[in-house]
């Protein structure tokens, strides 16, 4: 139900699409950008004080060891992975807090997260990389880690296996007691929205500017399915209401490659291509720097780039990568601390699936 493989044909076609676009892009050079004063603003939150980086120390201490050579398997065999838990544990932080809620299966009693609309097409190959992680652990430690560090640990280890920063990830949290259908759709963001909406949203739970850029980045890894950007390339109109071809802030060649690629997206909900088209398997700085070349791939990619508050900060991204790392393991760490259920108020779920003992009614 959530997890769709890109058949070989299309993943040709994504390859063909890159060979068509990368020699033009790779002659652009992104020049270096100062971000002026007040783009990056706003409080942090403070982490909770019972979270700490050694909080197994004790209890499961080879607990991390143990999550890295179960997730670091599954991206060997299934190199989206990486790419799905990110987006997993993004879908589960920005939804009542960092708690494993979206982990939680619906039933025949109660639905959850999972059947939200903006979540059917969560990756399988990420639950079972935190499934399979549980199960490890289990046989450790059993009744110690948490579904939510399980899945806050695998994110980290996957965003440094390909290449991205290794950033701090207090641990502690407890697992969430109950998971909403209707919340998802309600508090994550969606393809087609604007970056004003983007913004208030992210403000609204203590996110700067700047770092709703940088955790963007994370849109360097994995692909995306046709339906969240076909309004770029097929029947586009501009504001003022006149057809064009294509989306014509985009790269002629990317757009009409695309149109290719995504021409039975109707018939076959399933196809999709590689948010960043020039490295897609490989964590840096590329997707900022295909934004300044029309490589965007959805709305709210190319809207980074046009509005003024976030263009200054793509430039920055794209010309300075240490900027970006710096930026986004922060964002990171300051995300998984973000609602985190502590003591009473969550339980160390025996199956990331499932309540212990049921959900608490709300």
């Amino acid at each position: 139900m959530y997890h769709h493989e890109i058949p070989a044909m299309r993943l040709s076609l994504l390859l063909l699409l890159l060979f068509l676009v990368a020699p033009a892009a790779a002659q652009l050079v992104a020049p270096p950008v100062v971000v002026p004063p007040g783009v990056a603003g706003g409080a942090q939150v403070p982490p909770p004080t019972k979270l700490s980086p050694d909080f197994y120390s004790q209890s499961c201490p080879r607990a991390e060891r143990i999550i890295a050579e179960v997730v670091q398997a599954k991206q060997m065999a299934n190199p989206t992975t990486a790419a799905g838990v990110l987006r997993v544990f993004f879908h589960d932080c920005f939804v009542s807090g960092c708690d494993a809620s979206v982990l939680i299966a619906s039933n025949q009693f109660a639905k959850s997260e999972q059947d939200a609309e903006i979540n059917h097409s969560l990756p399988g190959d990420a639950f079972d990389a935190v499934v399979r992680s549980k199960l490890a652990l289990e046989l450790e430690c059993p009744g110690v880690v948490s579904c939510a560090d399980i899945l806050s640990l695998a994110s980290r280890v996957l965003v440094t296996m390909t290449g991205g920063p290794r950033y701090p990830v207090p641990l502690g949290r407890k697992d969430s007691l109950s998971s909403s259908p209707t919340a998802p759709d309600v508090e994550l963001p969606h393809s087609n929205y604007t970056v004003d909406h983007l913004i208030s949203m992210f403000g609204a739970k203590g996110f700067t500017v700047q770092e709703l850029v940088a955790l963007s980045g994370a849109h360097t890894l994995g692909f995306s399915h046709c339906q969240e950007f076909a309004t770029r390339l097929y029947n586009f109109r501009d504001k003022g209401g006149k057809p064009e071809d294509f989306d014509p802030t985009m790269n002629p060649s990317y757009a009409k490659g695309l149109q290719v690629v995504c021409k039975d997206y109707l018939k076959d909900p399933t196809i999709a291509a590689f948010n960043d088209i020039i490295t897609p398997g490989k964590f840096d700085n590329m997707y900022f720097v295909n934004l300044e070349r029309g490589l965007g791939l959805l709305s709210t990619d190319e809207e980074l780039w046009t509005d003024p508050r976030t263009k200054p900060l793509v430039q920055l991204y794209a010309s300075n990568s240490t900027a970006f790392f710096d930026d986004f393991g922060r964002a990171m760490e300051k995300l998984s601390l973000y609602g985190v259920k502590t003591g009473a108020d969550g339980e160390i779920r025996r199956r990331c699936d499932t309540y212990n003992n049921g959900p608490v009614p709300k």
